[in-house]
């Protein structure tokens, strides 16, 4: 049930997507071995042992090198202080191996999560949530951008043939990590764009005019059916754990099996999730080409 339920063709594949992406930074990461000698690093800094957090980190290890790029993981006892933490990325900002950094979040409680993402060297940003990246996203200069989002765009411009200029965007969603810089990458490539949050009075209204409709708020299902235009481009970026029948399962924001006439949509899982950790990848390239004036075709 489910996804046989939609046309095969309407079904935008995430993972062969990513698949393809990481293929061509392995294939950069190797041209830039051969004719400079130089590998990018991406650091990755765990605090704790919340287990969510160390399969991602596990995970974006195992791709890292996969690439071909160095990875350096730090794994940091839960009890770790701010002063501690803000050394170590004080350490990471000035070593020339380290191209990219990445914090895991969520941080212990006691730790400021903000203060930590500002202490990051912008040009290792790679997540892309310091303010001045934020803020170069947002004034159309070059930014590295939030790793979700820019992958929701690629799978867009892919399906849409490249040109989104003058289609109807509606987000739902304001957060830092995915609705606002949607939002701006949208913006930047010519949409008029709507963002739509939990006080928003007529949502349903609102995603009913959209030619592009992405969801990151985390409310499982909260899209139905009768909200989606037909032939809109749907990117649920909802990853929510649910019971089913005493099973658990993980499913979006948006009602998929109600989305039938949709024009393509993201399954979940295997939509946007592959794309975060391919475009984490690309983001470190992308520093290590900007900090050491590097083009790659």
């Amino acid at each position: 049930m489910g996804m046989d339920r939609i046309a095969a063709g309407a079904i935008i594949d995430g993972k062969a997507f990513a698949a393809g992406l990481l293929e061509d930074v392995a294939a950069k990461v190797a041209k830039l071995r051969e004719t400079t000698g130089a590998i990018p690093g991406l650091a990755v800094v765990l605090v704790g042992s919340d287990p969510a957090s160390a399969v991602y980190v596990g995970s974006k290890h195992r791709q890292t090198v996969a690439a071909g790029m160095n990875s350096f993981k730090h794994e940091l006892a839960a009890d770790t202080t701010q002063d501690e933490l803000m050394a170590l990325i004080g350490r990471l900002n000035v070593d020339p191996a380290v191209h990219g950094i990445l914090v895991q979040l969520p941080l212990p409680a006691h730790l400021d999560a903000n203060a930590v993402i500002q202490g990051i060297n912008p040009d290792k940003d790679v997540d892309g949530f310091h303010i001045s990246n934020a803020g170069r996203l947002s004034t159309g200069q070059p930014a590295l951008t939030p790793c979700t989002p820019l992958g929701c765009l690629m799978l867009l411009k892919d399906r849409l043939g490249g040109n989104l200029s003058g289609l109807h965007a509606v987000v739902i969603g304001k957060s830092n990590i995915v609705g606002k810089p949607m939002a701006q990458l949208l913006l930047s490539e010519n949409c008029t764009v709507t963002i739509a949050h939990s006080r928003t009075r007529n949502t349903p209204e609102l995603c009913r005019a959209a030619d592009i409709l992405v969801v990151a708020v985390g409310r499982p299902g909260l899209v139905r059916g009768d909200w989606i235009k037909p032939g809109a481009v749907v990117i649920d970026v909802g990853i929510n754990r649910v019971e089913i029948d005493g099973k658990s399962r993980i499913v979006g924001d948006v009602a998929f099996e109600e989305a039938r006439h949709a024009g393509a949509i993201t399954p979940v899982p295997g939509g946007v999730g592959p794309m975060t950790i391919a475009c984490l990848l690309s983001n470190t390239l992308t520093a290590f080409r900007r900090q050491h004036s590097v083009t790659i075709d």
